[in-house]
């Protein structure tokens, strides 16, 4: 029963650990995540197209709910850059809406796609998120903080553009207001640019953004920026998350329900990838399921409380880690600390001027660009730089939730493809070796029988590799009389498709007078095998469980003629007559 309770209520485990010690160390890590997340809220608010007291929100509600109902002890879930564009694309591709329509329909998809993680979750689907490969997330973060730059650039400028719009669409109407720029934004713009630049330059741990800007607020103060043009980003309401029902009727589920889909899935690789990387450096083992339910759970109660879409953030979950945090209190220490800054000075961003905010975001978004791995990837695998190139134009190109699924394809094709290509190599005793081991004949240059084929399979035999098996083994026993030993060592499962492949090559050998054998496999695929029926069909007879005993049972059937013209001597026994036995010890 307590068993039970704990995995509904997660935080009933970590509680018991609760101690002077370790409130205060959560305590100041709290303090640490809540003034690095002040402007970040504003920002990724502002990314999403919503007003900046919303990002505070979805920096509260959904931090505390993640963090009681998650499994990560350093997670810090809250608004991130990625989500935010890909809601102000999702929503902003519903016509045109008032800033009331879009809001409410902000929280409709945010409600959606915490239903759909809560879903994955319940329905234990917590791994599918490791076939999403890691190559896909980086074309994407990257073409993700293209457009985040992009979607800044005018308001650096202070110019006036129509967004909403395909991305060179975008940029080239913000070329042509090149001539209109106001100098007064761009300067205020780059001095909060250069300040947080400066400042996480000289300690990495300092709240570089809030730095920056604070020097921009004072750059606009002292240039009269307001007077000049320079847009201003104005006070917050200083209310506490006020509770709001979204809108559920069919239109808006029909038109929100796909973007939803796709903000719940890059959610959930967000949230599970920071996790996992900070466990490697904490040492804790994680529960994927978990973190599902955690995620759907803080989106859920996220969209009742006027909150947008949330996820892991690895900015905050890594300055929660570094800053010493012990249990997930450390979040909530610091969503607390946010609501009492949100209520008691609502006017903190009354004269905080919007190109101050554009340069940050524009850090924020470089910061998303991994270059030390794309340079690796560009470099090492000319596949990898292709789906990096196709994940990056698809962002770039088409509408952000249909890019999602486009890398989610291309991480299943790839994945698909690697598994659908087993390793298929001929193998040899080494001659050189006194127990002859068995070896890859190419790596070690071995001499092979013209007789009798050894190939081993690494891989699984399903319907998708059965082609390319097939291919190998009939190219390798071309030969009239060919016969092929297969040592299935590696082969950790054998489909229907696999077992009819096998009996098909079995009555192929057969009718050109050879033979084929298989050696090693293991005891759950032969169970798997004989519990269909599969073994009787193929034969168990044809099944040994080492290569010794097979090439002995095969020995008989080899041509003596041949052996005789032979002087290669690949067995031990090779040419003596008195023993039709040709032993090999494998290891």
């Amino acid at each position: 029963m307590a068993t039970r309770l704990s995995r509904c209520l997660p935080f009933l485990d970590w509680g018991r650990t609760l101690n002077r010690r370790v409130l205060s160390a959560d305590l100041m890590a709290g303090l640490t995540g809540a003034v690095l997340v002040l402007p970040q809220g504003v920002a990724y608010a502002f990314i999403a197209g919503l007003p900046p007291e919303v990002g505070l929100y979805t920096a509260i509600v959904p931090a505390v709910i993640a963090a009681l109902f998650g499994s990560s002890w350093h997670l810090v879930s809250g608004p991130t850059a990625a989500l935010s564009i890909v809601l102000a694309s999702v929503v902003g591709g519903i016509n045109a809406l008032e800033p009331s329509q879009y809001l409410a329909a902000a929280l409709t998809v945010t409600l959606l796609a915490g239903l759909i993680q809560l879903a994955m979750g319940l329905l234990r689907l917590g791994s599918l998120v490791s076939f999403i490969s890691h190559t896909v997330v980086i074309g994407f973060t990257t073409g993700a903080a293209i457009l985040i730059a992009s979607s800044q650039l005018k308001h650096l400028l202070g110019v006036s553009v129509a967004g909403g719009h395909a991305f060179l669409l975008d940029l080239a109407a913000l070329l042509q207001k090149l001539p209109e720029t106001n100098l007064y934004a761009l300067a205020i713009g780059l001095i909060s640019l250069t300040t947080s630049l400066v400042a996480r330059r000289l300690n990495r741990r300092s709240p570089h953004l809030l730095l920056g800007l604070a020097a921009g607020s004072l750059a606009c103060w002292l240039l009269d920026g307001e007077a000049h043009g320079v847009a201003l980003v104005g006070a917050l309401p200083g209310t506490l998350p006020p509770l709001t029902l979204p809108e559920l009727s069919l239109d808006s589920l029909r038109a929100l329900t796909s973007g939803a889909f796709a903000i719940a899935l890059l959610g959930l690789i967000e949230a599970v990838s920071i996790a996992r990387a900070i466990a490697l450096r904490s040492h804790q083992v994680l529960d994927g399921n978990r973190e599902f339910i955690g995620q759907g759970l803080s989106n859920i109660v996220g969209g009742i409380f006027s909150c947008y879409a949330s996820s892991g953030s690895f900015t905050r979950s890594g300055a929660n880690f570094d800053a010493g945090a012990r249990t997930p209190l450390a979040a909530v220490f610091a969503a607390a600390i946010l609501a009492l800054i949100l209520v008691l000075a609502p006017g903190i961003t009354a004269y905080l001027p919007l190109p101050a905010m554009a340069g940050s975001i524009l850090l924020i978004a470089w910061n998303l660009i991994d270059i030390r791995h794309i340079s690796h990837l560009v470099r090492t695998s000319r596949h990898e730089a292709l789906i990096l190139a196709a994940t990056l134009a698809a962002t770039l190109l088409v509408e952000l939730e249909f890019a999602i699924y486009i890398g989610v394809l291309l991480s299943l094709t790839l994945y698909l493809k690697r598994t659908s290509r087993p390793s298929v190599m001929e193998v040899a005793p080494r001659q050189d070796h006194p127990r002859r081991h068995i070896r890859n004949v190419e790596r070690y240059d071995l001499a092979q029988c013209p007789q009798l084929k050894i190939v081993r399979i690494d891989g699984s035999l399903f319907f998708g590799a059965t082609d390319h098996v097939q291919r190998r083994i009939r190219a390798l026993s071309a030969a009239p009389g060919a016969r092929v030993l297969i040592i299935g060592k590696g082969i950790n499962f054998i489909d229907a498709a696999g077992a009819e492949m096998l009996l098909q090559e079995t009555h192929r050998l057969r009718q050109q007078g050879g033979e084929l054998v298989i050696s090693s496999l293991k005891g759950n695929v032969l169970d798997e095998l004989r519990r269909r029926g599969d073994l009787q069909r193929i034969g168990e007879e044809r099944c040994f469980e080492t290569p010794s005993a097979a090439i002995a049972a095969m020995a008989p059937a080899l041509d003596r003629a041949v052996c005789g013209t032979c002087h290669q001597r690949i067995f031990t026994e090779c040419g003596q007559e008195t023993d039709s036995r040709i032993p090999v010890t494998v290891v």
